[in-house]
C-alpha cells in the first residue's frame, strides 16, 4: 500500500481554498481537499498579526508531496505560505485504495518524465 500525507495549508480566504483545491485536484496531486475556518496569531513582519484564515488540508501519496508543494507555491496569494506536510498513519483499507486510484495518474505521469 501507497503511503499517504495530510498537506495542511493556511489560505486567505475560502475562495483562495477552494482554488487551491481545484488546482491539486485538476492535476491530481491529491484525492481530496477539506477546508474549514480558523483564527490565527502569528509574527509577521515584526508584529504580531491576528487573523482569520482558512486552513485547507489536501489528502495525496507521499510520493506527489514535492509536486503538490510546487503547486501550491506557485499558485497561492500569500508571500510565504504555510504548507505543513503530516504522515498519515492509518488509513481503512477502502479510503487508501480510493485515494491511491485518484492519484494514479499523478504518479503515472511522473514515472513517464522521468524516463525522458
Amino acid at each position: 500500500m501507497a503511503a499517504f500525507r495530510w498537506v495542511y495549508v493556511t489560505c486567505k480566504d475560502e475562495e483562495e481554498a477552494r482554488r487551491l483545491a481545484r488546482v491539486a485536484l485538476k492535476r491530481r496531486l491529491a484525492a481530496c481537499g477539506n477546508f474549514f475556518p480558523v483564527g490565527s496569531l502569528y509574527w509577521w513582519k515584526g508584529r504580531i498579526e491576528d487573523s482569520r484564515e482558512v486552513a485547507l488540508v489536501l489528502k495525496t501519496r507521499a510520493s506527489l508531496v514535492r509536486r503538490l508543494i510546487t503547486a501550491i507555491v506557485e499558485a497561492h496569494s500569500y508571500e510565504v505560505p504555510c504548507i505543513d506536510v503530516l504522515p498519515v498513519l492509518e488509513v481503512n483499507p477502502t479510503c487508501a485504495a480510493w485515494l491511491a486510484a485518484e492519484t494514479a495518474a499523478a504518479e503515472h505521469r511522473r514515472g513517464r518524465r522521468r524516463k525522458r
